[in-house]
C-alpha cells in the first residue's frame, strides 16, 4: 500500500485522526496504535528507536510508518528507552545498554499483551538496530527485524555522533566556548558513559547469527560500509532484502525542516505487509491499554489524548505536594517532540512539579506523535489553526479544575504563546524565549525562512572574524550570495530602527508594526503577565529590537511586559544556566498569576541581564 506522507488535506478515512493509545510500563510511555480491525494479522510491530537527535528527527515518521501499519492490519507500538524521552530518569547505569534492552523486552511483552500477537516484526533505526539484534535473541526469534541505516560500528558511530554535534553547534552560531566537550553529546543530550564505553565496543560485522526469520537492511546513499553489512546480514539469513533508504540526510538533518521519505516509509509498509502473518481461525481481541501515571515521591505524570476526536498527544504533570501557582502549559517548538530539545519540557515539567506547580506539554496536529488536523496545511508553523489546540488544552484544564494558565513556548512555541493569549482569556501569562517574530506575515513562505535566517550583526562580525568561516567561505561551503543578502538585511534592519522614533510621527505605519503594537496593547487591557526571554545574539532580538528599541528601551508604557537578556547562550537554551533561568522566569510568572501577588524575588545569577520597564526600580 502506499502510505499519505505528504498529509496535506488527508482524505483516507481509514488513516487515523486520532492520537496512538498511550500506556505505561517499566517506568516509561509507550504510544500502542491499534490495528484496522477490518485487515487485522496476527503480527505486531515492536518500533525500536534511535538515540538522541536523530530520534528526535525521526519521531514524526515513525508515527507516521504507526498509522501505515496499523492501516495494512499491523498493530504496533512505540516507547521510550529508560532514562530518554519521556521515561522518568534513570540514576544507575552500571548495566549500560542493558538498562534499554530490558526497557524493550518489556515494550514487546506489553505490545504481545495489547495485540494478542503472539508474532512480532521489529523496526529499528541507528544505534536501535543493535538493541534490536539483541532482542530478537532474548525473544528466542522474530518474524522479521528492519535495519534502518543501523549503527555498525560503534567508534564510528561515535566519530560521527560528533561531527553530527559539531555540525549543529555550528548551525547555531554556539561559540567554542559554549559547547559541550566532555563525554557524548549532541542537541543538548548526553549519552551516559556506562552506555556509550558499551557502544563503543560495538561492531555488527562480527555478527554471527541473526534471530530473524526475515531481515529489511536499509542502506543509506553511498555508504559501502552499509552496502557490506546488508551482504553479511544476507550471508547469516538469505531471506534479507536491501532497500537503499532514499532521504535519509533530508529526514536526520534539523526536525524543523525534515522531509519524510515517503518512497523509504511505502517500502518499510509493503515488507512489514508482506511478513505478517494472517489470522487463522478464532482470535482473542485486542486490549485497550489502561495507562497509570509514571510517579515518584515527587509528581506523576499521565500521558493522555485530548481535543474534540482525541487527536492531541500530551502528558499532564501533577505535583505530589499541594498544588500552588497557574498550570503551565510547556508548547512544543517547530516539530521537536513534546519532550522539548534535550529533554528541556521533561525536565522543566518535573521541576515545577517539585515546587507544587502543575503542567500539561504536548504535540500541536502534525508534529511529532499527534497527527494532522483534516485540512490542515502541510506546514503548520506559524498556522492560525494551532490556537485551535490550545483551546483544546485549555479546556481540558478546564475540566480538571487546573486553571488558571500560563502558557510557555520558544521560537515559534513562543510566538504561539503570544497569539493564544490573545485569543483565549483563560491564559494570564506568557513566557516567550526567543520567539523567531511577533507577527507573522502570511505572503511569506515558512520552509524558506527558516532555512535563511538572518542572524544578528554581532554575530556576522564574530564569524567574520574566525578563520574557519573565511576558509568555509573559499571552499564553497558556504552560500555567499545568501550570506550577503542576510548580513544587507541585518544592516538595513539596524538602520530602520535608528529612525524608528522619526517614522513613528509619519501618519503611516507597516501592517507589521501596527500588528505587534496592538498585541501589546491587548495584553495589557487583559492584564496578561509577560515574559519575554531572548539570549543575547538571537535573531529574534534583532527584530524586536526593531520595534522596541535597543533592550526594549521603548517598552515603558507596557507595565506588564518584562524584558531578559541572557548572554552566552544559543537559540535553543542548551546551556546549563540559560535553562535554569527559562525555568525560574516561568515559576515566577506561574505564582504571580496563581496567587495574584508578586513572586519571592529569585536568584537569578549575575551572567543574565534581566530589565523590567514598569513603575519600579530595575531588578
Amino acid at each position: 500500500m502506499t502510505m499519505n506522507f505528504n498529509e496535506q488535506n488527508p482524505s483516507n478515512t481509514h488513516l487515523a485522526v486520532f492520537a496512538a493509545e498511550p500506556v505505561t510500563f517499566a517506568g516509561t510511555i509507550g504510544l500502542y496504535t491499534p490495528a484496522r480491525q477490518a485487515a487485522r494479522k496476527a503480527t505486531a510491530v515492536l518500533f525500536v528507536s534511535p538515540w538522541g537527535f536523530e530520534e528526535m528527527c525521526t519521531r514524526k515518521f515513525f508515527r507516521i510508518l504507526a498509522e501505515g501499519f496499523a492501516e495494512a492490519g499491523v498493530a504496533n507500538l512505540r516507547f521510550d528507552y529508560a532514562g530518554t524521552g519521556d521515561a522518568l530518569d534513570v540514576t544507575d547505569h552500571s548495566r549500560g545498554m542493558a538498562v534499554w534492552l530490558e526497557t524493550a523486552e518489556q515494550a514487546a511483552s506489553q505490545l504481545k499483551s495489547l495485540s494478542r500477537c503472539d508474532s512480532i516484526i521489529l523496526v529499528s533505526q541507528g544505534l536501535g538496530s543493535a538493541v534490536a539484534l539483541e532482542l530478537a535473541q532474548r525473544l528466542g526469534g522474530v518474524d522479521g527485524v528492519a535495519l534502518m541505516a543501523p549503527a555498525i560500528s560503534g567508534r564510528l558511530y561515535l566519530r560521527e555522533l560528533s561531527v553530527w554535534s559539531k555540525m549543529i553547534d555550528d548551525g547555531m552560531g554556539v561559540p567554542e566556548s559554549q559547547r559541550e566537550t566532555q563525554g557524548v553529546s549532541i542537541a543538548g543530550l548526553r549519552m551516559p558513559e556506562e552506555i556509550a564505553a558499551e557502544v563503543r565496543k560495538l561492531n555488527l560485522m562480527n555478527l554471527a547469527k541473526v534471530e530473524a526469520a526475515n531481515c529489511l537492511v536499509l542502506t543509506r546513499p553511498n555508504r559501502s560500509a552499509d552496502e557490506d553489512f546488508a551482504a553479511h546480514i544476507r550471508e547469516l539469513q538469505p531471506a534479507t532484502r536491501e532497500v537503499v533508504y532514499r532521504g535519509y540526510d533530508e529526514l536526520v538533518f534539523n526536525p524543523t525542516i525534515a522531509t519524510m521519505p515517503a518512497e523509504t516509509g511505502d517500502a518499510l509498509v509493503e515488507w512489514v505487509e508482506s511478513i505478517s502473518k494472517p489470522i487463522a481461525g478464532a482470535s482473542k481481541l485486542p486490549q485497550r491499554p489502561a495507562p497509570v501515571p509514571l510517579a515518584t515521591a515527587e509528581f506523576r505524570e499521565m500521558p493522555l489524548r485530548f481535543g474534540k476526536a482525541n487527536e492531541l498527544y500530551g502528558i499532564l504533570c501533577e505535583p505530589t505536594a499541594p498544588r500552588r501557582g497557574a498550570t503551565a502549559i510547556i508548547l512544543t517548538t517547530a516539530y521537536d517532540r513534546t519532550a522539548g530539545w534535550g529533554r528541556t519540557s521533561v525536565k522543566m515539567a518535573r521541576e515545577l512539579a517539585r515546587d507544587g506547580i502543575p503542567s500539561l506539554r504536548f504535540d500541536n496536529a502534525n508534529v511529532a506523535d499527534s497527527p494532522p488536523t483534516p485540512g490542515a496545511p502541510e506546514q503548520v508553523l506559524y498556522f492560525k489553526g494551532q490556537n485551535d489546540e490550545i483551546t483544546a488544552a485549555l479546556d481540558l484544564l478546564e475540566s480538571c479544575k487546573l486553571l488558571p494558565a500560563v502558557l510557555v513556548g520558544r521560537c515559534s512555541g513562543g510566538y504561539l504563546a503570544f497569539q493564544a493569549s490573545l485569543s483565549d482569556k483563560r491564559s494570564r501569562g506568557l513566557v516567550a524565549a526567543n520567539p523567531y517574530v511577533l507577527h507573522w506575515d502570511g505572503s511569506l513562505t515558512v520552509d524558506a525562512s527558516l532555512r535563511h535566517v538572518p542572524r544578528s550583526l554581532e554575530t556576522y562580525g564574530l564569524k567574520l572574524l574566525q578563520l574557519e568561516t573565511l576558509r568555509r567561505l573559499l571552499r564553497g561551503d558556504i552560500d555567499g550570495p545568501r550570506a550577503i543578502k542576510n548580513f544587507t538585511t541585518s544592516v538595513i534592519r539596524r538602520a530602520i530602527r535608528h529612525s524608528r522614533p522619526l517614522l513613528d510621527f509619519l501618519p503611516f505605519r507597516s501592517p507589521e508594526r501596527n500588528a505587534i503594537l496592538e498585541l501589546f496593547q491587548s495584553l495589557k487591557a487583559r492584564k496578561v503577565d509577560v515574559s519575554l526571554i531572548y539570549t543575547a545574539r538571537d535573531t529574534g532580538l534583532e527584530q524586536f529590537n526593531d520595534h522596541f528599541g535597543k533592550e526594549g528601551s521603548h517598552l515603558k508604557r507596557y507595565s506588564n511586559v518584562r524584558l531578559s537578556i541572557i548572554p552566552e547562550a544559543d537559540h535553543n537554551l542548551t546551556q546549563a544556566h540559560a535553562q535554569t533561568f527559562y525555568l525560574q522566569e516561568v515559576r515566577s510568572v506561574s505564582l504571580k498569576v496563581g496567587t495574584r501577588q508578586t513572586a519571592p524575588k529569585e536568584e537569578r545569577g549575575r551572567a543574565v541581564i534581566s530589565r523590567k520597564y514598569a513603575n519600579s526600580p530595575t531588578s
